[in-house]
């Protein structure tokens, strides 16, 4: 007989450190969305996967078993080999695939037998995801988001990180997203996380917070494909808001360090849809500057032309008004600012532990 243990005591027990969690689901599956910090050790394939499930849908659930125990043996060893080098290193391991079923049940029986500190994760991959949609939204109860807003290239995703590295707490949307919003929002980053790897993300970061004073980007709801909750939304829309400003300068180096890398390809094909808001005759002219890399005037024509004019249309009142320069310096006046501040009557005072 095997171990089974729950995600919620595995999350309420800090046990992250003392296990290896191991995503025996395929490739595909596991890119897709996974338990943050999972390690894809898969039994099948992509192709493999869709063979056995086909059989099991026009054959019959015992000649897909049957198949799915001849590919997996021909690959035991190397899992093995896989599974016995990180019992060394954790306590134990514990196995999850989509639902708890047939997958990590077959690898949890076998390993327990050999003697591995071996658990199998209750329902899989679809009863986290059960957990996270209560979780997330209970995690965020008495968040005061500080919220940071400003133009384009003033530098407040380097704020962040310099505020996270003076001991703040930081959610880092974009970050979660793994795009920064907007035509450009996914250059130089790969693919963006869907939605479900987005949620877990954020709250992997919420949970994990010394305080309830949280730092954040001002973003849209809509962050490339990824919609921030409603929860969050609207405590970001109810929070702190601060206002970044940076000279021309400053932002357009900003811009080229964040997005300019070798990255040509991905700039024309994120030119194409801005036709339409900057007219045929501009992206044509933008897209003959990439080719020579003229990078800075197509950058500080955007930011002046379009993205500018977009900011300014929104109106909001800010708390304070900070100029960035040098994140790091930024990051320490704003912390100087917010413990003697007084918002709402009352003083916010920044407890960490």
């Amino acid at each position: 007989m095997f171990k089974v243990i729950d995600y919620e005591k595995i999350d309420k027990n800090n046990m992250s450190k003392t296990f290896a969690l191991i995503d025996v689901r395929s490739p595909s599956e596991y890119k897709a969305y996974t338990i943050p910090s999972a390690i894809n050790i898969p039994i099948f394939t992509d192709d493999e996967r869709e063979i056995v499930g086909t059989t099991y849908v026009q054959d019959s659930v015992e000649k897909a078993k049957r198949l799915g125990i001849e590919i997996a043996s021909e690959k035991l060893p190397d899992i093995y080999d896989k599974f016995n080098s990180l019992s060394k290193q954790y306590e134990s391991i514990i196995l999850f695939c989509a639902k708890g079923g047939f997958r990590s049940t077959s690898l949890v029986s076998l390993f327990a037998t050999l003697g591995m500190n071996v658990y199998k994760l209750d329902g899989g991959y679809k009863k986290y995801r059960k957990y996270i949609n209560n979780a997330l939204p209970n995690a965020c109860k008495g968040i005061k988001f500080v919220v940071l807003y400003g133009n384009t290239g003033t530098g407040k995703t380097d704020i962040l990180k310099a505020l996270k590295e003076e001991g703040m707490d930081v959610l880092d949307l974009e970050g979660c997203a793994n795009h920064r919003g907007s035509f450009f929002g996914s250059i130089g980053l790969g693919e963006q996380n869907t939605q479900k790897m987005f949620e877990s993300l954020l709250y992997e970061s919420i949970k994990n917070r010394k305080s309830n004073i949280i730092f954040t980007e001002g973003e849209s709801k809509r962050i490339g494909n990824d919609i921030i909750p409603d929860y969050i939304f609207n405590l970001m829309k109810s929070g702190i808001h601060i206002k970044i400003h940076a000279d021309i300068e400053t932002r357009v180096n900003n811009i080229l360090k964040d997005y300019v890398h070798d990255t040509d390809d991905e700039l024309l094909k994120a030119l194409k849809p801005l036709r339409k808001y900057l007219g045929n005759k501009n992206i044509d002219r933008y897209i003959e500057m990439v080719k020579k890399s003229k990078y800075e005037i197509i950058i500080e024509e955007l930011m002046t032309k379009y993205y500018d004019p977009l900011y300014e249309n929104k109106t909001k009142t800010y708390c304070a008004t900070f100029y960035n320069k040098d994140s790091r310096k930024t990051a320490k006046e704003i912390i100087k600012w917010m413990k003697s501040s007084i918002i709402n009557d009352s003083v916010i005072k920044l407890h960490y532990h």
